[in-house]
């Protein structure tokens, strides 16, 4: 009996020390690190999947902390938390990539039927004599038509963001140069 307790107190006391001597799970930790430089380097992540990121990047701070206050299996928790949300971050970033994509050639199309249609407005207008300042309604048409193939050229350079904002601004401007010649017909009606 006095040998079985020997050996169980020299079994706990290597089992403290060995626990002492813990080393810090290196391995998870630089694929941390590099799964998350992988998705901070993916312009569509940063671009569309911006909070995921962070918690990667959270991550990956907090696994550092666990890891200098000698907490491996907290730090290694944290390093596989960073890997599994940097590459959440790169599948958002492409799903939102490919979103915008789409919505922009869908708004980017659009747009030319209806620059047509305000050309046709305008010579409409100036035909029947409405009352415009036909050399602000030219200006306002000049800009939306450079917004629309600056919106094309963005969409070609695959910048979807840009895309999206000039050709919203582009239609928004025609929008509103075809609604002054809806009024100025209104007002011309109504004199009538």
């Amino acid at each position: 009996m006095k040998h079985t307790c020997t050996i169980l107190i020299c079994a706990v006391f290597f089992l403290g020390l060995a626990s002492g001597c813990a080393q810090p799970p290196t391995e998870e930790m630089d694929n941390a690190a590099e799964a998350v430089a992988r998705a901070e380097n993916d312009i569509d992540a940063v671009t569309y999947a911006g909070s995921t990121l962070a918690r990667a990047r959270n991550a990956l701070a907090e696994m550092h902390n666990e890891a200098a206050a000698k907490r491996y299996d907290a730090a290694r928790s944290y390093a596989a938390e960073a890997i599994s949300a940097a590459e959440r971050a790169i599948s958002e970033g492409r799903t939102g990539a490919a979103r915008a994509r789409e919505e922009a050639a869908s708004l980017v199309s659009e747009l030319p039927p209806l620059v047509t249609e305000t050309a046709q407005g305008i010579t409409a207008a100036r035909t029947n004599g409405l009352s415009l300042d036909y050399q602000q309604v030219n200006r306002d048409f000049d800009t939306a038509r450079n917004n629309v193939e600056q919106a094309g050229d963005a969409l070609s350079d695959t910048r979807y963001q840009d895309a999206l904002r000039l050709g919203r601004t582009a239609r928004s401007e025609l929008t509103q140069i075809n609604q002054l010649i809806a009024q100025a017909a209104m007002a011309a009606s109504r004199a009538k």
